[in-house]
């Protein structure tokens, strides 16, 4: 089983701390695209870097490198990521998390994690 990290959708300039469990429209079209194309091509998943809102999206590569890890295991092993997780965070950041060979009954679709009641959101790695 391989697991990539989420956060494929990752603007901290545009993050609304306001808004835990909110998306703009921009990052659900450009997380939704993501999905799409590692269902259908994973080994072109370069491909999503053309997108209209890929540079709203992803503006650094650090969150976006991981998946094109997973992409290119999923390709050579002829399958198919799958998300595990999906949801969106503070306008600009996508929750989604994919498996390769994940046992797909753990899947969920939900915003942001919650903190503990005792931790600080400026203390969090969010």
């Amino acid at each position: 089983m391989v697991v990539a990290s989420g956060n494929v959708v990752h603007n901290l300039r545009r993050v609304q701390w306001d808004q835990p469990d909110a998306a703009f429209d921009w990052a659900q079209r450009f997380d939704d695209a993501v999905v799409r194309q590692l269902a259908d091509a994973p080994g072109d998943i370069l491909r999503v870097t053309e997108h209209p809102d890929y540079a709203l999206a992803a503006p650094t590569p650090e969150h976006f490198i991981p998946l094109l890890y997973l992409a290119g295991m999923a390709a050579a092993a002829n399958s198919k990521p799958e998300p595990l997780v999906r949801g969106y965070a503070m306008g600009s950041l996508s929750m989604t998390c994919y498996g390769v060979g994940a046992d797909l009954q753990c899947r969920r679709e939900t915003g942001a994690a919650t903190l503990r009641g005792d931790v600080p959101a400026d203390q969090a790695n969010i």
